[in-house]
């Protein structure tokens, strides 16, 4: 979809959007503090897997963002 055929996103979404960011930035702290402190292999393999994962669930809704940025009603201030 191009940015002409997307339209601007709601108050509610852009604070939907905002609150995935902040959970999606927690669980990658989480996650890599937790894989720091194992000793088990596999569970600190597990938990980088989930480190990516997050990365690119996060980076994902940052792109959502900005490809609406351009969309954004301006405010005055």
């Amino acid at each position: 979809m191009q940015n002409s055929q997307m339209q601007a996103l709601s108050p509610k979404e852009l604070n939907y959007i905002a609150d995935s960011i902040s959970n999606e930035e927690m669980l990658i702290k989480q996650c890599a503090a937790t894989a720091s402190i194992t000793h088990n292999p596999q569970i600190q393999q597990v938990l980088n897997h989930y480190v990516r994962s997050h990365e690119q669930h996060l980076n994902t809704l940052v792109n959502a963002l900005q490809q609406h940025q351009s969309l954004a009603p301006a405010q005055s201030q």
